[in-house]
């Protein structure tokens, strides 16, 4: 059977008055588009052309940031994760470099897992001294509203961020067989069926701690990992439980810098 295959390769530049592009490769079914009204910032915006991922399926990014830049990283919409067949998993794999004084916004929609999936997805961020980094990552259990469970899934997704070479932040979710009970155990998610995971390094971390706290529902935390490196963790009933408290903290923290895409 055809498997869908991706990848883009992108590189942003400095230039008087903001950020541009120096180099652009892409080809199969992932797609980068960039929009005209991103003001100094330069957006861009990830298609998946196969319109979902499944076994067999793989997609990767490398992005470069060069000195001085400010890149926004978004997806046009959702990423589904559909059933795959049996011994067959979908790839994706991201990795962003950003040099000193660049800043890179990683903020991709949700990405919804269906029953039967399986998927192995890696984030890598490699950060020299003075680079700012906001990542976000969403992620949903099945839809809830539309009846969809878990109750037979693999998920391995796996976040390395480093700067100048030293691990300061990793994430492992492992999940498997019967993610809907897993996600049912009171230590695990309370039966959440959404997550969102955060994570900003830049000088004003620490200042920033208090409003996030603020912001935050009643099933989240956020915490100091460093003076200037922040995460924060948000479980939630359903997507849109989500999505109400997250936009309001990437807003703020992307410095209003918030993709269009995200409020369509």
């Amino acid at each position: 059977m055809a498997r869908a295959q991706g990848e883009v390769s992108l590189v942003a530049k400095s230039r008087v008055g903001g950020t541009a592009l120096r180099r652009l490769r892409q080809s199969g079914s992932l797609k980068c588009l960039f929009p005209q009204d991103a003001g100094p910032a330069l957006q861009a915006v990830l298609l998946n052309c196969a319109g979902g991922v499944t076994g067999g399926d793989h997609f990767s990014l490398s992005v470069g940031a060069e000195v001085g830049t400010t890149l926004t990283l978004s997806t046009q919409a959702a990423e589904r994760i559909y059933r795959a067949l049996p011994g067959e998993r979908g790839r994706i794999e991201t990795r962003l470099d950003v040099a000193k004084s660049a800043r890179v916004n990683w903020l991709p929609q949700e990405t919804i897992l269906f029953d039967g999936c399986s998927l192995e997805r890696s984030l890598t961020v490699d950060l020299q001294e003075g680079a700012a980094l906001l990542l976000a990552e969403p992620l949903v259990f099945g839809r809830l509203e539309m009846g969809e469970t878990l109750t037979s899934a693999h998920v391995l997704d796996r976040i390395e961020v480093r700067r100048a070479g030293v691990p300061i932040y990793l994430d492992r979710i492992r999940l498997a067989a019967d993610v809907q009970a897993q996600l049912d155990r009171p230590g695990v998610a309370g039966g959440a069926r959404a997550m969102a995971s955060l994570l900003y390094v830049a000088p004003d971390a620490e200042a920033q701690l208090a409003m996030l706290r603020h912001l935050l529902p009643r099933h989240a935390g956020a915490s100091l990992l460093h003076e200037d490196v922040l995460v924060m963790r948000i479980l939630s009933r359903d997507s849109n439980e989500m999505r109400s408290s997250l936009v309001p903290m990437l807003d703020h923290l992307s410095q209003g810098g918030l993709p269009r895409c995200w409020n369509i």
